[in-house]
């Protein structure tokens, strides 16, 4: 993780994400990318010199404003040894995010949440949700500022053989940068159900596959998917829950939904998402 980025608005929660990616930087000897983008209404009339003026004198406003806020971050909370580079852009929040992850090569996404519930989460969902349904690099969301260290990561697995691969390969990296356990668990619903044997057999073949370390295997039995996950983390002390998403938007997010979603807008236990790609079935 060498490149890591936290996507900022100056709340409690986006800087509580940059001084745990300031611990994470310092340990994996990377740096750490501080963006702030700034959305602006649509202003009209700008054939009007005047109001071009005016409106540049705005933007170099904001941008400074941004940067001052910057400075005052970077005192309070010094980064050490590690390199900080602050960004300030002006555009979609999500649009400017997601094109900077790709041309910087970003390795992981670091965001603070608020969460998200009731009205408010069905129809526009939480900021750091919608970075998660689309980020081309993994996301780690958290809601409070989280020392460590993490001993303990939560890995909720769908036994889905056609795209376990590139996510358990990024999976054991993280739980061998954090040197953690790693619990593996399936949850067992009325709606996907299979015997405990059957579950078994199949989970210590993938640990096998994959010749995974320091692990346990667990099968958890619940009426919701999303439920099981969350008590399961809170009985082993999850520090971290490791797990896909699939990216859903418009109608068929609306109608699906996205567990790894869910469980970022309704746990305070952080939250790694990877997003799955070319892939139908909901995780």
């Amino acid at each position: 993780m060498k490149k890591i980025l936290v996507p900022c608005d100056f709340s409690k929660p986006a800087i509580n994400a940059f001084r745990f990616a300031l611990d994470m930087a310092l340990q994996s000897g990377g740096s750490v990318h501080f963006m702030n983008v700034i959305e602006l209404p649509i202003l009209h009339d700008t054939v009007i010199m005047p109001v071009l003026n005016f409106e540049q004198e705005l933007l170099d406003d904001l941008k400074e404003n941004a940067e001052k806020s910057f400075a005052k971050i970077l005192e309070k909370h010094k980064p050490g040894e590690v390199a900080v580079k602050t960004v300030v852009e002006f555009g979609s929040v999500h649009a400017k995010i997601q094109d900077y992850i790709v041309d910087q090569g970003i390795d992981l996404v670091v965001m603070g949440s608020h969460g998200a519930s009731g009205a408010r989460e069905f129809f526009i969902g939480s900021n750091a949700e919608r970075i998660v349904r689309s980020s081309a690099a993994p996301v780690l969301v958290l809601k409070d500022y989280y020392k460590g260290p993490i001993k303990n990561i939560v890995f909720p697995n769908t036994l889905d053989t056609e795209n376990q691969e590139d996510l358990t390969m990024k999976v054991k990296a993280l739980q061998n940068f954090f040197g953690a356990h790693l619990h593996i668990v399936w949850i067992n619903t009325p709606l996907n159900f299979t015997s405990d044997d059957i579950t078994l057999k199949r989970l210590e073949a993938f640990a096998k596959r994959f010749m995974l370390k320091n692990y346990t295997l667990n099968i958890v039995n619940d009426t919701n998917t999303e439920q099981g996950i969350l008590q399961f983390a809170n009985r082993v002390g999850g520090d971290l829950i490791a797990m896909a998403t699939h990216g859903r938007r418009g109608v068929s997010h609306l109608i699906y939904g996205s567990l790894a979603e869910d469980v970022v807008n309704h746990t305070k236990v952080l939250v790694w998402t990877y997003a799955l790609k070319d892939e139908t079935v909901e995780a």
